[in-house]
This record gives structure tokens, C-alpha cells and sequence, in this order.
């Protein structure tokens, strides 16, 4: 049976549409990072979901290849993820603000009439098996065989650690209801947000959005905390 990550690793993947607090592990991911508005058709954006996907799909397909990598077993490619935040600060300063009553949150930190000020890494995650020696042979292969500039992606490893998050059914540009929901939970659980240079507002994107409605979508929001 095809293994797939999102099924084996519900608590990850597949949380309830209320808040709930979870411990990611280190995982290692394919990533691109850029700037822009993540709708614009020729965007930076648009070009590195096409690089990531070069990459990924490189690597399921390698059972046809001369190159075999120690402990491959089928898989679904994981869905989409993205770390996001504005401005030329720290991402962590960024996603912040002071509103008028004096509460630091991460509602109003993106300003969603602003998505040219986007800044983001893309990524899909990597099976265990995938090492950075197999990752490399992957982005050669890949730009030997579709005659494409891969030199933007890179091997990145990433623990999350302590997290509050939520299904966000969906726009996206509705986010922050489900934001301010994960904020209100967290401080009622004795916790603070953490988002930091290297802790940022991180999304996974479980609808494609070129064929579901924008009120359908699935997306897990998902933000760092530590101890109040």
C-alpha cells in the first residue's frame, strides 16, 4: 500500500477545526525561498511550486532509475507548505503588532491587502529515506531532464517544535478569525506566542486551489508557542 503522510500522520496533517496544541519533530523538506504575491500568474511564487514539484516528483520516480536510494518505499507526494511573514524585519517582528487595547498578536501582522510585501520559503516535505546526498543526485536529474534552472532549491531541515494550530476551512484571506481563535486558546492553556526569526506563521495546503472553491479550502494554520 502507497504510504501517505497524510494519513499516518494525522496529528500533523489532518487537526480538528478547533485549536489544539502539538509538538512538531524535525523534518527535512524541499524549499524555495522568495518575495511577492503569491497570486501573481508569472510570479515568483508560481515558478517555485514548479520547482518544488520538479524535485519531488524526481525523487518518487527514482524506482525507474539507474540511481536506487537505501529504504525507498511508495509514497504519496506530501502536500504544500509554506513559511510566511512581511516586511524587511525579523519574520517573527514582522508577523507582530500592538493593536489599540495593547495585545500583541499575529492577527493583523500580514495585512492581506499587501500580498506584493510577501516574504516566504515553499517547501514540501521529504520522505526519512531522502538523504542530502540523494537530494542532490534528484536536482541534478531534474535539470538534465527538463533543461530547467533548479539552483534555487535547496535541502532544508527545520524543527518546529511546541505549536498551536487549526484546520482553516476556508479563503485564505479569512485566516485571521482562525488565527485569533488559536491565540485565545493558546494564552487560556498557559502558552505564548513564539514566532521569532527562526519561528515563523507556517501553512500546509490541503486543497488545490485551482479546482476547489475558495470556501472549501483546508489549509493548517500553525503557529510557534512556548511557556508562558
Amino acid at each position: 500500500m502507497t504510504f501517505d503522510y497524510k494519513k499516518e500522520y494525522k496529528e500533523f496533517y489532518m487537526p480538528k477545526g478547533t485549536p489544539s496544541i502539538v509538538t512538531v519533530p524535525k523534518m527535512n523538506y524541499i524549499a524555495v525561498r522568495g518575495s511577492g504575491n503569491p497570486n501573481d500568474a508569472d510570479g515568483e511564487y508560481k515558478q517555485a511550486i514548479g520547482l518544488l514539484y520538479g524535485i519531488a516528483f524526481t525523487i518518487k520516480m527514482s524506482k525507474k532509475e539507474d540511481h536506487q536510494i537505501d529504504g525507498y518505499f511508495d509514497y504519496v507526494v506530501p502536500p504544500l507548505e509554506g513559511f510566511w511573514w512581511q516586511g524587511e524585519r525579523r519574520p517573527g517582528d514582522a508577523m507582530l503588532r500592538t493593536d489599540r487595547a495593547g495585545r500583541r498578536d499575529g492577527v493583523s501582522g500580514i495585512d492581506y491587502a499587501r500580498k506584493e510585501d510577501f516574504k516566504w520559503i515553499s517547501v514540501i516535505r521529504l520522505p526519512d529515506f531522502v538523504t542530502r546526498e540523494n537530494f542532490d543526485w534528484a536536482v541534478r536529474k531534474a535539470t538534465a531532464k527538463k533543461k530547467q534552472d533548479f539552483s534555487k532549491v535547496e535541502f532544508f531541515s527545520y524543527e518546529e517544535g511546541l505549536c498551536v494550530q487549526c484546520m482553516h476551512i476556508g479563503a485564505y484571506d479569512d485566516e485571521p478569525a482562525t488565527v485569533d481563535a488559536m491565540h485565545r486558546f493558546m494564552e487560556e492553556q498557559g502558552y505564548t506566542l513564539d514566532i521569532t526569526d527562526q519561528r515563523m506563521h507556517h501553512e500546509i495546503y490541503l486543497s488545490d486551489a485551482r479546482r476547489v472553491a475558495p470556501e472549501k479550502l483546508k489549509t493548517v494554520v500553525r503557529h510557534p508557542i512556548r511557556r508562558a
